[in-house]
């Protein structure tokens, strides 16, 4: 988990506790794949459990977009960049 992250995760306080830890671990992979860099198999297996919680594209651009206003990351373009590559760690290519 970032250190310095004094932001908000895009969340719906509708959903119960462990879909919001669901999104939570998603985000937290996105910021290990800009700060460091991930496992592909967790980062996709916590992609896929976020998908569970939001599963329209709509609804996941709209977190994406106010993630990226928030952190600076963009969770679409880790997914496009950890889904493309065959590495078993990756990181983001500035």
């Amino acid at each position: 988990m970032s250190a310095n992250n004094s932001y908000q995760y895009p969340l719906d306080l509708t959903w119960t506790g462990e879909e919001m830890a669901a999104v939570i671990s998603f985000f937290n992979q996105v910021e290990d794949f800009y700060e460091s860099k991930v496992s592909r198999e967790a980062f996709l297996a916590a992609y896929r459990q976020f998908k569970q919680v939001v599963p329209s594209k709509m609804a996941e651009k709209q977190r994406d977009r106010e993630f990226e206003k928030a952190s600076g990351y963009s969770s679409y373009r880790a997914i496009q960049e950890v889904t493309k590559s065959e590495r078993q760690f990756v990181k983001h290519q500035a």
